[in-house]
């Protein structure tokens, strides 16, 4: 089954306490600091639109890329009622094309997570690294190998509200590295009535080391972690991992898009 499809239609509404607000602005400092204050920004994996519209917002000019066309669906209609010029773009993160090169690159929400094999993280870095401007930034973040065994691995969450409820069972393969967590959610239709839908979904745990070897091995320039939650030093109980990268070979002025 495709991910996100029936799952888009709530999605924004069981993601109400994500912090975005809170990211955007840690993201618009970070990129201010290395004097990327407008301009082009691609974020990657971008969903519904949420950060996409926020960083819009502080000034940059966004593009945004999601496989799923229903998530995207629901980007357009955010950007309808804002107002914003963003370009939207369905296209696999690990296959992306843009027309030219960027500013920077973001990738939240443990996006990258669902890239299940270092080749294609690999390869996903590399067309980053590609698509960047001379010394540009990437900023990312990815759940930790920790947070699946030891916090969300082999648990049950559910949550129920007046009109729609989800379960979120997940199940740990330690040997892959591999959480699968199946989605069980009723939404609240016509008369009263629910409809049950499910998806089943993938993600992979990596661990810092990882990361950084193959960031480095696509041609980035490793800058900083931190700690997702805390923006402070990376623990080995750090579950979600900031990450912010360089690109690192172009001269100045060129355009490899």
């Amino acid at each position: 089954m495709e991910m996100y499809e029936d799952f888009a239609q709530v999605y924004d509404r069981f993601m109400d306490e994500t912090p975005y607000r809170e990211w955007s602005c840690f993201v618009a400092d970070r990129l201010r600091q290395a004097g990327i204050g407008d301009g082009l920004v691609l974020d990657l994996g971008c969903g519904t639109g949420s950060m996409t519209e926020l960083l819009a917002q502080e000034g940059y000019d966004m593009i945004g890329v999601d496989l799923s066309d229903r998530m995207l669906d629901i980007a357009m209609e955010k950007r309808a009622r804002s107002g914003q010029d963003i370009l939207y773009l369905q296209q696999d993160m690990r296959e992306f094309e843009l027309y030219g090169t960027v500013r920077a690159v973001v990738c939240l929400c443990d996006s990258l997570n669902y890239l299940l094999r270092e080749e294609e993280l690999l390869q996903t870095f590399r067309l980053v690294n590609n698509y960047l401007d001379p010394g540009g930034l990437f900023l990312f973040d990815f759940n930790t190998v920790y947070k699946y065994e030891m916090v969300i691995g082999d648990s049950v969450i559910a949550e129920n509200r007046e009109d729609c409820s989800f379960i979120w069972e997940n199940y740990y393969e330690p040997q892959g590295q591999l959480n699968e967590y199946d989605l069980t959610v009723f939404v609240q239709q016509e008369k009263g009535l629910f409809r049950k839908f499910t998806e089943t979904h993938l993600q992979r745990g990596y661990t810092l080391e990882t990361v950084r070897s193959l960031v480095e091995r696509a041609g980035l320039c490793f800058v900083e972690a931190l700690d997702g939650d805390t923006h402070g030093p990376v623990t080995k109980q750090s579950g979600r991992i900031f990450v912010t990268a360089r690109e690192h070979g172009k001269k100045d002025g060129g355009k490899n898009g």
